[in-house]
Protein backbone atom coordinates (compact mmCIF):
# COMPACT_ATOMS: atom_id res chain seq x y z
CA UNK A 1 0.00 0.00 0.00
CA UNK A 2 1.19 3.49 -0.77
CA UNK A 3 -0.17 5.15 2.38
CA UNK A 4 -1.12 4.29 5.94
CA UNK A 5 -4.76 4.69 6.94
CA UNK A 6 -5.90 4.14 10.51
CA UNK A 7 -8.83 4.85 12.76
CA UNK A 8 -7.64 4.07 16.27
CA UNK A 9 -10.29 5.20 18.75
CA UNK A 10 -9.48 4.99 22.45
CA UNK A 11 -11.68 5.82 25.45
CA UNK A 12 -9.11 6.92 28.03
CA UNK A 13 -10.03 7.14 31.74
CA UNK A 14 -7.88 8.29 34.66
CA UNK A 15 -8.37 9.94 38.00
CA UNK A 16 -6.72 12.39 40.32
CA UNK A 17 -4.31 10.76 42.76
CA UNK A 18 -6.28 9.05 45.52
CA UNK A 19 -9.42 10.17 43.65
CA UNK A 20 -9.22 13.55 45.38
CA UNK A 21 -11.75 16.11 44.05
CA UNK A 22 -9.29 18.64 42.60
CA UNK A 23 -11.12 19.30 39.34
CA UNK A 24 -13.74 21.86 40.29
CA UNK A 25 -15.87 23.29 37.43
CA UNK A 26 -13.66 26.37 36.95
CA UNK A 27 -10.57 24.16 36.71
CA UNK A 28 -12.19 21.69 34.28
CA UNK A 29 -13.32 24.42 31.88
CA UNK A 30 -9.71 25.53 31.47
CA UNK A 31 -7.91 22.21 31.90
CA UNK A 32 -9.96 20.15 29.45
CA UNK A 33 -9.24 22.38 26.42
CA UNK A 34 -5.57 22.37 27.39
CA UNK A 35 -5.61 18.58 27.44
CA UNK A 36 -7.16 18.63 23.97
CA UNK A 37 -4.22 20.75 22.83
CA UNK A 38 -1.79 18.14 24.14
CA UNK A 39 -3.58 15.47 22.09
CA UNK A 40 -3.51 17.73 19.00
CA UNK A 41 0.18 18.57 19.49
CA UNK A 42 0.87 14.83 19.34
CA UNK A 43 -1.06 14.31 16.08
CA UNK A 44 -4.15 12.90 17.78
CA UNK A 45 -7.70 14.23 17.73
CA UNK A 46 -9.72 14.78 20.87
CA UNK A 47 -13.28 13.80 19.98
CA UNK A 48 -14.73 14.37 23.44
CA UNK A 49 -13.65 15.09 27.01
CA UNK A 50 -15.60 15.14 30.25
CA UNK A 51 -15.45 14.14 33.84
CA UNK A 52 -16.04 15.09 37.42
CA UNK A 53 -14.02 16.63 40.23
CA UNK A 54 -12.06 13.38 40.61
CA UNK A 55 -11.58 11.88 37.15
CA UNK A 56 -11.49 12.42 33.39
CA UNK A 57 -12.82 10.55 30.36
CA UNK A 58 -11.37 11.29 26.92
CA UNK A 59 -12.28 9.90 23.51
CA UNK A 60 -9.14 10.16 21.41
CA UNK A 61 -8.39 9.30 17.82
CA UNK A 62 -4.81 8.09 18.10
CA UNK A 63 -2.02 8.57 15.57
CA UNK A 64 -0.62 5.26 14.30
CA UNK A 65 2.92 5.90 15.49
CA UNK A 66 2.21 6.71 19.15
CA UNK A 67 1.37 4.11 21.76
CA UNK A 68 -1.59 4.54 24.08
CA UNK A 69 0.74 4.49 27.08
CA UNK A 70 2.86 7.28 25.60
CA UNK A 71 -0.20 9.40 24.80
CA UNK A 72 -1.50 8.94 28.35
CA UNK A 73 1.92 9.86 29.74
CA UNK A 74 2.10 13.00 27.58
CA UNK A 75 -1.42 14.13 28.51
CA UNK A 76 -1.01 13.50 32.22
CA UNK A 77 2.50 14.92 32.49
CA UNK A 78 1.93 18.14 30.56
CA UNK A 79 -1.50 18.80 32.08
CA UNK A 80 -0.18 18.26 35.60
CA UNK A 81 2.69 20.67 34.96
CA UNK A 82 0.30 23.24 33.44
CA UNK A 83 -2.10 22.89 36.38
CA UNK A 84 0.68 23.56 38.89
CA UNK A 85 1.85 26.62 36.94
CA UNK A 86 -1.64 28.00 36.26
CA UNK A 87 -3.19 27.33 39.66
CA UNK A 88 -0.51 27.85 42.36
CA UNK A 89 -2.89 26.64 45.09
CA UNK A 90 -3.01 23.24 43.36
CA UNK A 91 0.63 22.31 44.05
CA UNK A 92 -0.59 19.08 45.67
CA UNK A 93 -2.52 18.03 42.54
CA UNK A 94 -1.40 14.86 40.73
CA UNK A 95 -2.91 12.25 38.46
CA UNK A 96 -3.05 8.62 39.52
CA UNK A 97 -0.23 6.49 38.20
CA UNK A 98 -2.32 4.25 35.95
CA UNK A 99 -5.16 4.67 33.48
CA UNK A 100 -7.80 2.71 31.64
CA UNK A 101 -7.77 2.59 27.84
CA UNK A 102 -10.61 0.94 25.99
CA UNK A 103 -10.83 0.62 22.22
CA UNK A 104 -14.09 1.43 20.52
CA UNK A 105 -15.42 1.15 16.99
CA UNK A 106 -16.75 3.94 14.81
CA UNK A 107 -20.34 2.85 15.47
CA UNK A 108 -19.76 3.42 19.19
CA UNK A 109 -18.67 7.07 18.85
CA UNK A 110 -22.13 8.61 19.45
CA UNK A 111 -22.84 6.48 22.54
CA UNK A 112 -19.33 7.01 23.94
CA UNK A 113 -19.57 10.76 23.34
CA UNK A 114 -22.95 10.89 25.10
CA UNK A 115 -21.57 8.84 27.98
CA UNK A 116 -18.59 11.16 28.42
CA UNK A 117 -20.71 14.30 28.16
CA UNK A 118 -23.12 12.90 30.76
CA UNK A 119 -20.51 12.22 33.43
CA UNK A 120 -21.81 14.69 36.01
CA UNK A 121 -25.32 13.22 35.87
CA UNK A 122 -24.02 9.64 35.72
CA UNK A 123 -21.96 10.09 38.87
CA UNK A 124 -24.92 11.31 40.87
CA UNK A 125 -25.95 7.64 40.82
CA UNK A 126 -22.73 5.64 40.39
CA UNK A 127 -19.34 6.06 42.06
CA UNK A 128 -16.16 6.26 40.01
CA UNK A 129 -14.92 3.03 41.59
CA UNK A 130 -18.09 1.16 40.57
CA UNK A 131 -17.94 2.65 37.07
CA UNK A 132 -14.28 1.76 36.57
CA UNK A 133 -14.66 -1.83 37.73
CA UNK A 134 -17.64 -2.17 35.38
CA UNK A 135 -15.42 -0.99 32.49
CA UNK A 136 -12.83 -3.61 33.37
CA UNK A 137 -15.46 -6.37 33.52
CA UNK A 138 -17.20 -5.23 30.31
CA UNK A 139 -13.87 -5.26 28.48
CA UNK A 140 -12.95 -8.66 29.98
CA UNK A 141 -9.81 -7.28 31.61
CA UNK A 142 -8.64 -9.46 34.50
CA UNK A 143 -7.84 -7.53 37.66
CA UNK A 144 -7.25 -7.90 41.35
CA UNK A 145 -9.09 -5.11 43.14
CA UNK A 146 -6.31 -4.89 45.73
CA UNK A 147 -4.14 -3.35 43.00
CA UNK A 148 -6.64 -1.34 40.98
CA UNK A 149 -6.59 1.81 43.10
CA UNK A 150 -2.85 2.17 43.71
Amino acid sequence: MGNTYTNLLIHLVFSCKDREPWLKPGIRERLFPYMGGIVRDNQGVLLCIGGTAEHVHMLVSMPPDLSVSRMAQLIKGASSRWTHETFPKMRGFAWQKGYGAFSIGVSQIPATRAYIQGQLEHHRRVSFQTEYLAFLRKNEIPYDERYVWG
